[in-house]
C-alpha cells in the first residue's frame, strides 16, 4: 500500500488538494520549470502528445507547456483536484494545450500507443496498485515513447530552499519525504516495475529525487 496518502476520502483530498495546489504556487513554483527543462534535455520530445500522471494542480504540464509544442493531458483522479486543474489551465490561458482528465491512472481513457511522453512529478507515492498503474502506462505509451516518472525537486539548491521553507510550517514534511524515498517504498516500486509490462526500464536516485525512465520499444 502506498505511504501517507491523504487522498482517501472526500474531506482529506479536499484539503490535500487544496494544500498542494497552495504550495505548488509558492514554496514548489522554482521547481516546476527546472524540472520540465530537464525532461525536456533528457528525453528531446518537445512535439507529439503528452500524459502528466497525478497532475494535482497542473503546475507541471503549464511548465511543459510553456517551454515544448507538446499537446498535454494532465490526468488525476481527485475530483479536487481536477477543478483546481480546470481553474489553473482556465487562468494561465492553456485551454487549447492542456486538458485535465478525471481518471484513475490504472484505468485510463486513452487508445493503446497514445502517449509520446508520459511524466509525473510526486504522484507515484500515492498509486494503490502500482503494477496496475505500470501495465496501463506502458499500454498507452507509443512504441518508441518514454516516461519522467518519480519525484525530484531540480537541484540542490531548490530541494534544501524548499526543505528549509516547508521546516517552518512544523507539518512533518521532511519525514514524509525521507520515507517516500527509503528503501523500503524503493523496493516496492521497483519489484512493481519487474512485476509490470514495462521491460526496458532505469530507475535513478540521487540527492534531488529519483526518475523511472520506461521506454517502449518500437515494434519489429
Amino acid at each position: 500500500m502506498p505511504v501517507d496518502n491523504p487522498y482517501t476520502d472526500d474531506q482529506n483530498d479536499q484539503k490535500a488538494a487544496l494544500e498542494m495546489d497552495e504550495i505548488a504556487r509558492t514554496i514548489f513554483a522554482p521547481i516546476y520549470p527546472v524540472i520540465a527543462e530537464q525532461i525536456k534535455a533528457t528525453h528531446g520530445i518537445t512535439a507529439g502528445t503528452c500524459i502528466d500522471l497525478g497532475a494535482g494542480p497542473c503546475a507541471l504540464s503549464i511548465a511543459l507547456a510553456r517551454m515544448t509544442d507538446l499537446r498535454l493531458f494532465a490526468v488525476d483522479k481527485s475530483p479536487h483536484s481536477h477543478a483546481i486543474a480546470m481553474g489553473n489551465v482556465k487562468e494561465q490561458g492553456l485551454e487549447n494545450r492542456i486538458t485535465p482528465v478525471k481518471a484513475d491512472i490504472s484505468n485510463m481513457p486513452f487508445e493503446d500507443n497514445y502517449a509520446d511522453l508520459m511524466v509525473s512529478r510526486g504522484s507515484v507515492f500515492f498509486w494503490e496498485d502500482l503494477v496496475s498503474a505500470f501495465n496501463e502506462i506502458y499500454r498507452v505509451l507509443k512504441p518508441g515513447g518514454k516516461t519522467h516518472i518519480g519525484g525530484g525537486f531540480g537541484t540542490v539548491e531548490l530541494k534544501n530552499a524548499i526543505f528549509e521553507k516547508m521546516a517552518q510550517k512544523k507539518d512533518g514534511f521532511e519525514e514524509r519525504s525521507k520515507k517516500r524515498g527509503g528503501p523500503e517504498n524503493m523496493k516496492r516500486i521497483k519489484t512493481a516495475l519487474d512485476e509490470s509490462l514495462a521491460g526496458k526500464y532505469k530507475m535513478t536516485q540521487s540527492d534531488i529525487g529519483f526518475w523511472i525512465h520506461i521506454k517502449k520499444e518500437l515494434a519489429s
